[in-house]
């Protein structure tokens, strides 16, 4: 495909982000000046009802956030990234760069290879994501290096294949979007990030979130 003919379509879902969304929004037109796109935000029915462009009566998931955005997707590639900061958009033009190059079906972003990182995370929050990767790795031999994260260009009609096999949620429905993929043999390249944590609000990986991980884990390992 001619790079001319290339637009992007970048799904953002947000659940209470109106103090990250114009910021984000910003940045990603600083960075892809002269890149054919356009945003697409699913608000999961935030209580603050000033920013709605494609919005969900309540919150449903990242799965399905990625469904409902695809339906309003012009692009022939979509981004998928989070609206909280911690997917800084000065890495499109390498994710954009490393496509063309390659003719890859997928590229993500990888915190775990040189060049990438985390930022603001403590120590316990480190080794629990590296020690959840590292098992799937070993388990699953998914052909990345950083299967949780979520900040991603898919080839539409990929992303419309594989989203449509899915059944995980939560926290490990990244994990078997690219597991799958693999699977089906499709072409994935990786480009270094470094994650920030999230700059306004809150986030947490508690007892549940690692539960649900290790059940999905074991769901992936016995289907793929």
């Amino acid at each position: 495909m001619e790079k001319n003919n290339r637009s992007y379509s970048i799904i953002i879902p947000t659940y209470n982000e109106r103090l990250n969304i114009a910021l984000i929004v910003y940045l990603i037109f600083k960075h892809l000046q002269d890149v054919e796109f356009e945003i697409i935000v699913v608000d999961d029915g935030s209580p603050d009802d000033r920013i709605l462009l494609r919005p969900r009566a309540k919150k449903l998931g990242l799965g399905t956030a990625y469904i409902h955005g695809l339906k309003h997707a012009s692009g022939n590639f979509v981004v998928i990234m989070d609206a909280d900061l911690s997917h800084h958009p000065k890495y499109l033009p390498s994710f954009i760069k490393k496509q063309l190059e390659t003719g890859a079906s997928i590229v993500t972003g990888t915190r775990y290879v040189k060049g990438g990182g985390v930022h603001g995370w403590n120590l316990m929050r480190k080794l629990t994501s590296r020690g959840a990767n590292v098992l799937a790795q070993t388990l699953l031999w998914p052909g990345v290096s950083d299967l949780t994260g979520s900040f991603r260009l898919y080839k539409k009609s990929v992303l419309e294949d594989i989203i449509s096999s899915v059944v995980s949620k939560g926290y490990v429905f990244q994990m078997e979007m690219i597991v799958r993929a693999s699977r089906k043999g499709y072409h994935i390249e990786e480009v270094p990030i470094t994650f920030v944590d999230r700059v306004f609000g809150s986030s947490k990986l508690g007892g549940s979130e690692i539960v649900e991980y290790l059940k999905g884990l074991a769901y992936l390992l016995v289907t793929t």
